[in-house]
């Protein structure tokens, strides 16, 4: 490159629009020594409804502080040590799913279930989650180091106004649960109102346990105790586990008609449910009080609050547009068939799986590297970590895509065809392999959304939301207006994966803006490469596939899906991993070594 470029070497990016707050010399110089990574936002699209979303989308996203000082637990260390209690969250969130799946199968049950657990979660983003995960912790860090009391008055006076705030909230929520299920539920043949409402009733206390087990997380965090915020989420599916076995050894059925509060069967999903997330708030107050926390009525407004309020606003832009997308996909899916709500989340329930596991350990291990570089004013480096961390999530996350798409249909059959109904599962598999595509692009938007905020920049995410929003909200009409009833849940699932193509472009955009060439050409070749031989594994395990159905006598069960799924995987990702190797990519290696290298530092 011909000429110094200032945004390479630390100076000043050449962005009229998007200016960054450098703040005075005297505050560069007292961050030394302390690296914070800025907080994140929630997802484009809101994780699969369930218990563990809210809070474990908190933990993800909020950040973690490293002191430069010996004695204390390294960040890599304890980013492996969240790493795997992300994991383990997922692996037992995927499993109460299914579990959920094989007691009630795909029916309005489902359906009802799945909406009135999405109420809680959205409505804390809306109240209270946006700003606690983009004000809370890095104020807390600041009031620890400034206040003689090391912040304790100060924590006092945000519980305070949370627990009001929540509180209020949350009654008000309870109160005007008709309400929230009309907005989310069209009335259609294929819902059911009633059910819908009175399951609304018993999830939507979850919100004040959510603001609660949020608030703990994010002052255990600020204090450099990360187990017990991390491994809540785990505690929270156990009990929904137990729940859901309960439920299955109730004798009869849920009654659909009429529907009624006391039914054994309604209690023990609501109540049982509920108090998982109760458990998650409460299995944190011991690590609290063990840090000298006591909670102490505390009234006033902090004048450090009130600096945050921008960060804070454009984070509720973030969530509400969110929730808007959401919203569209939801009516639109009840208009189709039974069973379509559900198909649609657990099917990104399937592709967020992938991120979980792969994408966020990448994210795990860059994240810090980049926020601390944009703390330092290094533009350059800031740049090299978001070319490394896209490429590492290309040559880990393509094959991923390739496979679940050529086996779609045999994973699902494996997983929700125990039960023998095999239509609602090759249902699920067709709808997630028409929508498999979007894994990477869903893992680089939410690089992408990181490195924005790393920049201390929260208003470009919140844009890039809208244009998401947009384009899904539009799609999704066209889906309701084109495809016929039973057709409906391919549309939508297809919409969703393609709004993170959109997002990925329009970030791309953005961030070039913001801060000059990324690094694309060597991305790209990256990605030409690791799509050539992802295509190519991709027909070879479809063709193992075929041969598998070929070979087994009958139509296809929950055994031939696993047949299938075990054969056709495993040759699908050696035909991939060796077409990479000689291909020459040169990030196969080092994602494989990054990967292992995080799993292991416990």
């Amino acid at each position: 490159m011909n000429g110094h470029d200032p945004r390479r070497s630390g100076g000043q990016p050449e962005s009229p629009t998007m200016p960054i707050d450098r703040g005075s010399a005297p505050e560069r110089s007292a961050r030394q020594g302390w690296h914070v990574a800025e907080t994140q936002p929630i997802s484009a699209v809101p994780a699969e409804p369930g218990p563990d979303q809210a809070f474990e989308q908190s933990a993800e996203q909020t950040q973690v502080i490293r002191p430069v000082s010996p004695g204390k637990p390294s960040l890599l260390k304890a980013s492996g040590s969240m790493a795997i209690a992300t994991l383990i969250s997922r692996i037992t969130g995927f499993l109460w799913k299914l579990l959920l799946a094989f007691a009630v199968g795909f029916g309005v049950i489902n359906d009802s279930f799945n909406v009135s657990n999405t109420l809680p979660n959205s409505i804390f983003e809306l109240l209270i989650g946006g700003v606690l995960t983009s004000v809370v912790v890095p104020v807390l860090v600041r009031s620890q180091k400034a206040d003689a009391d090391g912040g304790q008055r100060f924590v006092q006076q945000m519980m305070t106004l949370a627990v009001v705030v929540l509180g209020i909230g949350t009654a008000i929520a309870v109160l005007c649960a008709p309400l929230l299920t009309w907005i989310f539920v069209t009335e259609s043949d294929t819902s059911n109102l009633d059910l819908v409402n009175v399951l609304a009733y018993l999830l939507l206390p979850q919100i004040f346990f959510y603001g609660l087990s949020a608030l703990a997380g994010a002052v255990l965090q600020s204090k450099q105790i990360f187990s017990p915020p991390a491994w809540a989420p785990v505690v929270n599916n156990l009990v929904v586990i137990f729940t859901i076995g309960a439920y299955m050894l109730l004798p009869g059925e849920m009654s659909l008609n009429p529907v009624s509060m006391t039914d054994a069967h309604v209690l023990v999903l609501g109540v049982g449910v509920t108090l998982g997330v109760v458990s998650q708030a409460a299995i944190q107050v011991p690590a609290l009080r063990s840090t000298g926390f006591r909670f102490r009525w505390r009234w006033g407004w902090d004048s450090r609050l009130s600096e945050f309020g921008g960060l804070a606003l454009w984070m509720l832009a973030y969530v509400a547009v969110s929730q808007i997308g959401l919203i569209a996909l939801s009516r639109v899916a009840f208009t189709g068939d039974e069973g379509g709500w559900s198909t649609y989340n657990y099917v990104w329930m399937l592709l967020q799986l992938p991120y979980g596991v792969i994408g966020f350990s990448i994210m795990t291990a860059i994240l810090p590297r980049m926020s601390a570089a944009a703390a330092d004013e290094d533009y350059a480096k800031v740049i090299d970590d978001l070319s490394l961390g896209s490429r590492l999530s290309t040559v880990t996350l393509m094959p991923v895509s390739a496979v679940m798409t050529a086996l779609g249909v045999p994973l699902a059959l494996s997983l929700f065809a125990l039960r023998g109904e095999t239509g609602s599962a090759t249902t699920l598999g067709l709808a997630l392999a028409v929508s498999a595509f979007g894994v990477l692009p869903y893992a680089l938007t939410m690089m992408q959304m990181r490195t924005f905020n790393a920049l201390s920049d929260a208003r470009t995410p919140t844009l890039i939301m809208v244009v998401m929003t947009v384009a899904k909200v539009l799609l999704a009409i066209v889906v309701a207006a084109v495809l016929p009833p039973d057709q409906i849940v391919f549309g939508l699932t297809f919409v969703n994966s393609f709004t993170f193509v959109v997002g990925w472009l329009v970030g791309e955009a953005w961030l070039r803006h913001r801060l000059g060439p990324l690094g694309s050409r060597r991305f790209l070749v990256t990605l030409g490469k690791s799509t050539l031989a992802s295509v190519v594994g991709g027909f070879a395990a479809w063709g193992v596939a075929l041969g598998v159905d070929a070979l087994v006598p009958g139509s296809a069960g929950a055994g031939t899906g696993w047949l299938q799924l075990l054969f056709g995987s495993a040759v699908g990702f050696a035909v991939i991993f060796g077409s990479m190797s000689m291909l020459r990519v040169a990030e196969l290696q080092p994602a494989i070594g990054r990967l292992t290298g995080l799993l292991r530092r416990r």
